[in-house]
């Protein structure tokens, strides 16, 4: 035996079947890398986003917070939103600003926020009826050419930001009253809380209107500095307790007959982000849009029949008188505003060529839901819920 012999017989060398399963390890190690997706482990992306609504007991900003888990679930936690309550980085009416130059990424508001920059972002929220709920409203935008003049309307008030709307608001109550007011002579000169172009439209009907945020309406009743007010649904105004000020409340209105929250995304923060965290911010918008109205239609009819049973509240429907008295006020600011700025008049021309096709079909298919409910339950006004 030679020595070269003698050195290898010394070393253990290993079996073919110890060989085969290693190497069948190593490959089955190899394949479960090439199956596993690419996932980035780092830390989430994250935007900051602030609400026009305060933290705490406040359905909006309840609704706010769905729209960011929906968001974060979505991703699988690869994006999260920091929502922040109302004045947490800048005031409500600096929101669209702070998103535009990115010192906020996002905000959660509503665009009559921004009708003092112009009264044409009202008509994509708080806007004329023409029979039109917010659910039409917003088929308008999304199909009936109201995007693109949304976002010519945001280029005109200089903001930088791409904007997505949810939460088809129920028609706003009139509001909150001293008295059962029934004829438009019962509100002529009454000092009254509203915003957007319904205080023009309210205005033409001789009440004396002032807007003031939310949280300042009811301290604002009790102290007389108004006489009346509405904001929004029976649930965000039990919240603010109304109910301590007033025991009138008057449903369905056309001085808002429909709303919609608007979720702005600052451009440069939103063409950064990869391309499936841009399509979770959008669909997630449309499904918080399905959610939140579903929400909305349990918390807000239950908080009415508290607000009835528990605080004594009277609830009344505005009457006809009413009502026809502030489509008359729809008309007036219509032609002033329209008169004055033909971009207005184009939005307007718009949702009316909109409301007249889509209305007259959606108007004469829908059967007499109330005939149905009287027929079950009795008179609508005598119904205790």
């Amino acid at each position: 035996m030679s020595k070269k012999d003698k050195t290898l017989k010394g070393i253990k060398t290993p079996s073919r079947r110890k060989f085969f399963k290693a190497a069948a390890a190593t490959g089955a190690a190899a394949a479960a890398t090439i199956a596993m997706p690419n996932v980035a482990f780092g830390a989430p992306k994250t935007l900051k986003m602030q609400a026009a609504w305060p933290s705490g007991a406040n359905i909006f900003f309840e609704m706010a917070g769905d729209y960011a888990k929906m968001v974060s679930d979505m991703s699988g936690g690869e994006l999260k939103i920091d929502l922040q309550p109302v004045g947490a980085v800048v005031k409500t009416s600096e929101i669209g600003q702070a998103v535009s130059t990115g010192v906020l990424d996002m905000g959660h508001w509503v665009t009559a926020y921004w009708y003092g920059k112009n009264p044409a972002a009202s008509l994509f929220g708080t806007g004329p009826s023409y029979g039109m709920s917010s659910q039409e409203v917003m088929g308008w935008i999304e199909y009936g050419g109201g995007r693109k003049l949304y976002e010519e309307t945001l280029a005109k008030v200089g903001f930088d930001y791409v904007g997505y709307f949810h939460m088809p608001m129920p028609a706003q109550p009139f509001g909150w009253f001293k008295k059962n007011v029934t004829k438009v002579s019962d509100v002529k000169g009454m000092k009254y809380r509203t915003v957007g172009l319904a205080t023009n439209v309210l205005t033409a009907m001789g009440m004396v209107v002032r807007q003031l945020p939310g949280g300042e309406i009811q301290p604002a009743m009790k102290t007389g500095l108004i006489d009346a007010a509405e904001f929004n649904n029976p649930t965000s105004d039990s919240q603010f307790g109304m109910q301590d000020v007033s025991k009138h409340y008057h449903l369905g209105s056309f001085h808002q007959s429909q709303e919609m929250f608007e979720i702005c995304i600052n451009k440069k923060t939103l063409g950064g982000l990869d391309p499936k965290h841009q399509a979770i911010l959008k669909n997630a918008a449309g499904a918080a849009n399905t959610d939140n109205y579903f929400k909305a239609l349990v918390r807000y009819s239950a908080d009415l029949s508290k607000l009835m049973n528990e605080h004594k509240v009277n609830v009344y429907q505005t009457s006809d008188e009413i009502l026809a008295q502030q489509l008359k006020g729809w008309d007036k600011v219509i032609a002033d505003f329209s008169g004055k700025d033909p971009f207005f008049k184009k939005i307007i021309n718009s949702q009316k060529t909109y409301a007249k096709r889509v209305m007259k079909y959606l108007l004469m298919n829908q059967p007499n839901y109330k005939l149905a409910y009287e027929h079950e339950f009795g008179g609508i006004g005598k119904v205790k819920i």
